[in-house]
């Protein structure tokens, strides 16, 4: 009974690491990788842009690496009159431990729609918001910002690039391993997985392994891709994920 677990590095390492301390035979097969993003450079004039009281979404610990690195190579430091909102807790922490600055962060789950629903996005029309995020992914945040009438600014602070492996090998080497459960965290990802494995393999081994995700939203796309056992995690972090896996 071994598991898979698809997420990127470190996270994904550690992850590994943590479930074989536990016993657990698990392994790392990382789907995507990550590089900086082409509004790095733009990202200090956008918040000089912003006045006191306006918005700042950070949207992934990826997007507090990529964004405090380059403010800091730049001696830019975070605008201090500015709210901070990111996508959850372990994001939140991120941001807060770079910047010192205070972040409101939703209770899992960690998605827009829980973002949304904190109370200090009620009445913000007439705002300035800036999203920094990784390239494509959703666009709730953003409309959904518009609607509520603040005018939204982009910032792609990284991109995710896909790892590319040889799916007829991969999937008979997981096969062997006996990999029975896999770790998933993004729609991209699951995915990316469905599609790498050969249809043959996929029928007779991916769709009946045990699936772990980290958003009702994952498992319903799960659910459309044909899996069955699928278990939500309470959020996106390993420590959530290590216990979904228990």
């Amino acid at each position: 009974m071994s598991i898979l677990v698809t997420r990127p590095s470190p996270a994904g390492e550690e992850l590994v690491s943590r479930l074989r301390t536990l016993g657990r035979a698990a392994y790392h097969a990382p789907l995507i990788d990550f590089t900086p993003g082409t509004g790095l450079g733009a990202l200090p004039d956008l918040l000089a842009q912003l006045r006191q009281g306006d918005l700042v979404f950070v949207l992934s610990k990826h997007a507090v690496r990529y964004a405090h690195s380059y403010l800091q190579r730049s001696a830019i430091a975070w605008p201090r009159e500015l709210n901070y909102f990111a996508i959850g807790r372990p994001t939140a922490l991120r941001l807060h431990t770079a910047t010192g600055l205070p972040v409101a962060y939703p209770q899992p789950p960690e998605t827009s729609e829980s973002l949304l629903l904190l109370p200090e996005l009620r009445n913000i029309a007439g705002k300035q918001a800036l999203i920094l995020r990784g390239n494509g992914g959703r666009e709730l945040l953003a409309e959904t910002l518009t609607q509520r009438g603040v005018s939204v600014t982009l910032s792609e602070c990284y991109q995710r690039c896909a790892i590319h492996y040889n799916g007829a090998e991969q999937s008979a080497h997981w096969r062997r391993q006996g990999i029975s459960t896999l770790v998933v965290t993004s729609g991209e990802m699951l995915q990316q997985l469905y599609d790498l494995v050969p249809d043959y393999d996929r029928q007779m081994w991916l769709l009946h392994c045990r699936l772990i995700v980290v958003s009702e939203r994952l498992a319903t796309l799960a659910q459309e891709l044909g899996w069955k056992d699928i278990q939500v995690a309470e959020s996106a972090d390993n420590d959530a994920l290590i216990r979904a896996l228990q």
